[in-house]
């Protein structure tokens, strides 16, 4: 896999190292990462993607009467 190196504020680093329990900055923004992608993931799947506007129509189906 290849690897970025990012130039993060000290204190961003501590934060995000405080909020996930890590001790080593570069682990703390991978698992924030990881989750943040997670979550999208879910939420897409969730709501359904853009490409599914499709499905919706702004027509109604005609009430039945009887």
């Amino acid at each position: 896999m290849a690897q970025v190196t990012v130039t993060l504020d000290a204190n961003l680093a501590i934060d995000v190292m405080m909020l996930s329990g890590t001790r080593n900055p570069q682990d703390a923004v991978e698992l924030v990462l990881r989750d943040y992608l997670a979550r999208g993931r879910r939420t897409g799947t969730r709501t359904g993607e853009a490409a599914d506007g499709d499905r919706l129509t702004a027509e109604r189906p005609a009430a039945q009467e009887g």
